[in-house]
């Protein structure tokens, strides 16, 4: 009955989120997903959703693995066939499970057979004391909490048979290596879809800039409602780049509610636009000339993201100014493919820099383009330790 009431509760957030077709579509899609088929091979994936976290860590993962000769599997936890797939799979993978009595009965099934149990994370949500750092958490309604009470997961990695994890960043592997674990960084990475849609995204948005003459648009684009925080870092910069160049607009996709001075003064040169679909969202990306990805400074929660707005970027040539964190300091070679920014001065001259120089853009987007393609695709993944290690799982 609690689960019941925790998946009507996300029910309700994601129409609240995206509107009562595109919301209600992904709601059936998510009901549906339970009776897909689920093949025999080496690993399975149980994942607890199919947003955008389960995209990257499930499908995306699994695409990886595939395309490197392990032959992966993904299933959502809501499989009323769970308990029999330890039977078929040498190495199940959780990513974002509620430990239900169904998923209990799955692990101790794999206990019992020997099997290798991997616990898989892309944030700090498998521990509730991180919760206060969370914004989005204080807007959630009280049957969405229910879901971070113990933590996602957190039952898994308590659990002394789980000797091995894998997660996204440097961040989120030095904080799960304070709970003993052994830790593989699996990066993020685009689907072999997601090329594809980039490069009809590229020929669309070739066509539209031509037309655009000398706007400058600076993009943000939100994936969920938790990220007015990280957004109202940059106001002032904002402000100051709107007050200095008459010819830059600012692109705003997805929810999110900007600071009322920014939009009182420039209302008339910000574009709103809904969350849209993933095909969709690559065209808009595409057709944004700096793409921005402000965080908030020293909070953990925001420290654990991974650089996926970067390389959703940087996959149709468009530059990124980011956040100087850990993770973006370490994927982003300032100056060169990118730009991160350390404080509100940084941000304004280094937005300055990009919106006066056409050639500076070009360069720096195609730079990280490169870098995306060789780096942050399934198909060009080369994590040879990680394949290795999974290798002497499986009988």
């Amino acid at each position: 009955m609690k689960l019941l009431l925790i998946k009507v509760g996300k029910a309700f957030a994601t129409i609240r989120k995206e509107g009562f077709i595109r919301g209600g579509k992904r709601v059936f899609k998510g009901f549906f997903s339970l009776f897909g088929r689920v093949k025999k091979g080496d690993i399975l994936i149980v994942t607890g959703g199919i947003g955008d976290s389960a995209r990257y860590r499930a499908y995306h993962v699994a695409e990886e693995l595939n395309l490197n000769g392990i032959k992966t599997s993904v299933t959502i936890q809501d499989n009323p066939f769970l308990a029999k797939y330890p039977l078929d799979f040498q190495i199940l993978i959780f990513h974002r499970v509620l430990f239900t009595p169904a998923v209990k009965k799955m692990i101790q099934k794999a206990k019992d057979l020997g099997r290798e149990i991997i616990f898989d994370t892309d944030d700090l949500v498998y521990d509730p004391k991180f919760l206060k750092f969370m914004d989005y958490y204080k807007q959630m309604n009280s049957l969405e909490k229910k879901l971070y009470e113990n933590g996602v997961g957190g039952e898994i990695i308590k659990d002394d048979y789980v000797k091995v994890c894998t997660t996204t960043t440097t961040y989120l592997a030095d904080k799960l290596k304070e709970e003993n674990k052994n830790v593989f960084i699996v990066p993020n990475k685009l689907s072999m879809e997601d090329l594809r849609w980039s490069v009809d995204a590229l020929e669309i948005a070739k066509k539209e800039n031509d037309e655009k003459k000398d706007t400058v648009v600076i993009g943000y684009f939100s994936g969920t409602i938790s990220h007015n925080k990280d957004f109202a870092t940059i106001t002032k910069p904002l402000i100051a780049i709107l007050e200095k160049f008459s010819q830059v607009k600012l692109f705003l996709a997805g929810p999110l509610n900007p600071e009322d001075d920014l939009v009182s003064r420039f209302g008339k040169r910000i574009i709103n636009t809904p969350y849209v679909a993933r095909r969709e969202h690559f065209k808009n990306v595409a057709t944004v000339d700096i793409n921005i990805s402000p965080l908030e400074l020293d909070n953990p929660f925001c420290e654990a993201k991974s650089e996926l707005k970067f390389f959703e970027a940087g996959i149709v040539k468009v530059p990124t100014v980011a956040v100087a964190n850990q993770t973006f300091s370490e994927v982003i070679e300032d100056g060169l493919d990118g730009f991160v920014a350390k404080n509100e001065k940084e941000w304004e001259e280094k937005l300055e820099k990009l919106i006066l120089s056409q050639e500076l853009r070009r360069e720096m987007g195609q730079a990280a383009y490169e870098k995306v393609v060789e780096k942050y695709t399934t198909k060009n993944a080369k994590n040879m330790v990680y394949y290795d290690f999974l290798k002497t799982k499986i009988k």
